[in-house]
């Protein structure tokens, strides 16, 4: 990845997560009920995008192994697969992870 893109992309996230905060600051207003609960929206929502994030790519990459594996080998594919969908299950888990960890923080 060239260095105009990877600070393209640092300028993006940046803005997402920064300009978002200094536009909702207050100068010294109390904090309330609503407060906290949206925090705990904005977090369940982040847990469940980083989870599936995090997932889709993980699943991705090993799927993509795994067939590479199979084609340079076509024999070893019953040796390849059933290691591929125990991993595949595994990733699976860590993102319904996040979407319980994301109804836990909204208390539903």
């Amino acid at each position: 990845m060239s260095l105009s893109k990877k600070l393209a992309t640092a300028t993006a996230a940046l803005a997402t997560f920064i300009v978002p905060a200094i536009a909702m600051a207050d100068g010294g207003a109390q904090s309330n009920d609503f407060d906290a609960k949206m925090a705990a929206y904005i977090g369940a929502g982040l847990a469940i995008g980083f989870g599936a994030l995090g997932g889709t790519l993980a699943q991705g990459r090993a799927a993509a192994s795994a067939l590479e594996g199979i084609a340079r080998n076509p024999g070893a594919a019953a040796k390849i697969q059933t290691p591929m969908i125990l991993g595949l299950a595994l990733i699976e888990s860590l993102v319904l992870l996040s979407l319980v960890i994301a109804y836990t923080l909204t208390g539903k």
